[in-house]
């Protein structure tokens, strides 16, 4: 009978390899990944700024992209009848 004592258990130099094939392939990955979104961040804020830069040579001053006038300020300092203390 065998004693076992040469018998290699465990996952040898081809294990080790299959590993390091992996971790390389993850790392390749997530770096593409990383490159990909700061593509498409870089390729939205260029996309914002030149809507806003279309937006803002084609708007009156003072009118809304409607067209109503109604700008959105909601600054009410002048707005009524003004009212003196009478004494």
């Amino acid at each position: 009978m065998s004693d076992g004592s040469t018998l290699s258990i465990g996952p040898g130099v081809w294990g080790f390899l299959a590993l390091f094939v992996l971790a390389i392939a993850l790392w390749l990955l997530v770096r593409n990944m990383n490159a990909r979104l700061r593509r498409m961040a870089y390729r939205e804020h260029e996309r914002v700024e030149t809507e806003r830069a279309a937006d803002g040579a084609t708007a009156e001053p003072g009118v809304d992209r409607d067209g109503t006038g109604d700008t959105g300020d909601t600054d009410d300092t002048d707005q009524g009848p003004e009212t003196t203390e009478r004494g």
